[in-house]
């Protein structure tokens, strides 16, 4: 049984809201601002969701470029190796190249000693004097 009271109780606002009951006081739907069932459930993240979110985001940013760092770290030091070898190649090249210099003056001291000795190692002029002072002495 409903009872309708009507007199100075009845205000518009009243009024309208008594137009939009339905169904034993449940309010109906104004499709102006129904929202859809997805909007109602869907949790809106909170500021330390959001923050932790952007947190792992550049975790994993840093995370990419410090393995990107690492491998450059890994061929700077395979070519460090390199240049090392390398460095060490030439030092031993010159190294042995020093070496056979050395010999080779001790030979070219050894071999001028042997042609004075020997009696050879005239100059031009001394050998014309000499084989002039050799006609001179045989008739």
């Amino acid at each position: 049984m409903k009872i309708l009271a009507m007199g100075p109780t009845m205000t518009p606002e009243y009024s309208q809201w008594r137009d939009q009951r339905v169904n034993g006081n449940i309010p109906a739907s104004n499709p102006e601002t129904a929202r859809s069932l997805e909007e109602h459930l869907q949790v809106l993240p909170s500021e330390i969701e959001i923050i932790k979110q952007e947190f792992e985001k550049r975790s994993l940013e840093l995370g990419k470029k410090i393995e990107q760092l690492e491998e450059e770290k890994i061929q700077l030091g395979l070519d460090v190796d390199i240049q090392r070898l390398e460095a060490d190649k030439l030092r031993k090249g010159k190294n042995k190249a020093e070496e056979d210099l050395d010999s080779l003056k001790t030979d070219y001291k050894k071999l001028r000693r042997s042609i004075r000795t020997a009696g050879l190692g005239k100059t031009s002029e001394q050998w014309r004097q000499e084989i002039l002072e050799e006609k001179t002495k045989t008739p």
